[in-house]
């Protein structure tokens, strides 16, 4: 089995939503339902990375940032009076890049956010998204006024020649001065992205980029694989490094377990004692997403707005989305059944290094997965079975992104096949 197939940051992804007939009211969709998280989506980025496959676009000018604020703010007032409750648990602004935004309208972001969905976000754990060139001083002051908890910055490699080769642009003087701010804003989690695979990297310049983070002590810390798709510029090289990027990886993830920090998934690290506490649960808690990028789930549904990463396309949905006036149904989605519902709790819990809790789910389902889910006996060599649990080893974790994408159903597959064959 390759290791890297896709990374799984939900089930089912978004290529695997399909226009909705009937469109249902929110009303209907959120009767009943816990909405946990709050996200909040921001596609407007500086550049376009090389191996960004994100719903994004560039050189967003000033009026058209003015109409996405206020087509955000329709969205929120008519989501706000679809919900019965607003008890968010946590919150994120992400994108694109936020911070894109000026102070100016950061601080209407923060404004009608907290006006329209009646949500304190000083009072919850708030993640930002950043970037070297746009982590400013004055923009970094409203995130920690307003409450920021956490912000994460994509750096991917502190190696001029490595982000070049990776189409990242950026200058280490302002990478070092971003980070540097951070530091000096209090906002008390710092998290940066770093990238394995990047053509022309070794294990000592990799090496040397972790070391290079590890300068600001980031209370997280992200390794991606650099994965190259189809519609992103670097998928046109055509080029596989399953080899290089294991390598990389196992020599990052001991580096950091070295250095004191603790694995949570084949991603991220964390210093301990610094997570926070926040009432969440993703696989029982839904998710509001605000902003034409954004997906929102329930127990029952998974919906969003049409999906799209060519630029071309990315611009017309941004285009409809300021337009719109009417956010009261949800129009593309996927339907969850029963069945969908206990893969998507398998596939959300076992992805992480604490494993899947096998009487929480029994409690949920009324059944235990080891029946529902034969396919697990396949991974044997890679989990690790008990009453309490079942997670993944070490091993096992390393190979996330080709047991992830296993476990997706039939269904799912040959809808997700169907998106990239159009």
């Amino acid at each position: 089995m390759r290791p890297y197939e896709s990374y799984v940051y939900a089930y089912p992804h978004k290529t695997a939503y399909r226009p909705l007939d009937p469109r249902p009211r929110l009303k209907e969709v959120w009767s009943g339902e816990r909405p946990g998280a709050l996200y909040v989506h921001i596609p407007f980025c500086e550049m376009r990375c090389g191996f960004c496959n994100l719903f994004t676009r560039t050189g967003a000018p000033e009026e058209l940032v003015t109409a996405y604020l206020d087509a955000l703010e329709r969205q929120a007032e008519q989501v706000r009076e679809a919900l019965q409750e607003t008890g968010f648990a946590t919150a994120a602004f992400g994108g694109g890049t936020p911070t894109y935004l000026s102070a100016r309208e950061l601080t209407r972001l923060f404004d009608l956010t907290e006006r329209t969905m009646g949500v304190d976000l000083a009072r919850i754990p708030l993640s930002v998204e950043t970037s070297p060139a746009t982590a400013t001083p004055d923009r970094l002051s409203v995130l920690a006024e307003r409450g920021t908890s956490r912000i994460s910055i994509g750096v991917q490699s502190f190696v001029a020649e490595e982000a070049r080769a990776a189409v990242r642009p950026q200058k280490r003087a302002e990478v070092d001065a971003a980070l540097d701010t951070i530091r000096a804003s209090g906002v008390p989690v710092l998290n940066i992205d770093l990238i394995y695979g990047i053509d022309g990297q070794t294990p000592r310049s990799w090496l040397y980029s972790l070391d290079t983070a590890l300068g600001w002590r980031p209370e997280e810390l992200y390794l991606y694989p650099l994965y190259v798709r189809p519609l992103t510029g670097l998928g046109k090289q055509g080029r596989a490094w399953d080899d290089q990027r294991l390598e990389l990886y196992r020599a990052g993830r001991d580096h950091l377990l070295a250095a004191g920090y603790e694995q949570v998934s084949m991603r991220m690290f964390r210093l301990p004692g610094t997570s926070g506490s926040t009432d969440y649960c993703c696989q029982t808690d839904g998710m509001v997403g605000l902003g034409c990028g954004a997906r929102s789930y329930t127990s029952a549904l998974h919906y969003s707005f049409d999906y799209a990463v060519g630029a071309r396309h990315v611009r017309s949905i941004i285009d409809d989305y300021v337009a719109e006036t009417a956010f009261g149904t949800a129009n593309v989605g996927f339907a969850l059944s029963p069945g969908e519902r206990r893969r998507r709790h398998l596939v959300q819990s076992l992805l992480r290094a604490e494993g899947m809790s096998r009487s929480l789910y029994a409690a949920r389902f009324g059944t235990d997965v080891l029946d529902d889910f034969p396919l697990l006996g396949s991974f044997a060599e890679w989990l690790t079975v008990t009453d309490p649990a079942i997670t993944l080893t070490p091993e096992g974790l390393a190979y996330s992104d080709a047991i992830g994408p296993a476990l997706f159903s039939p269904e799912v597959r040959e809808l997700m096949d169907g998106y990239a064959a159009c």
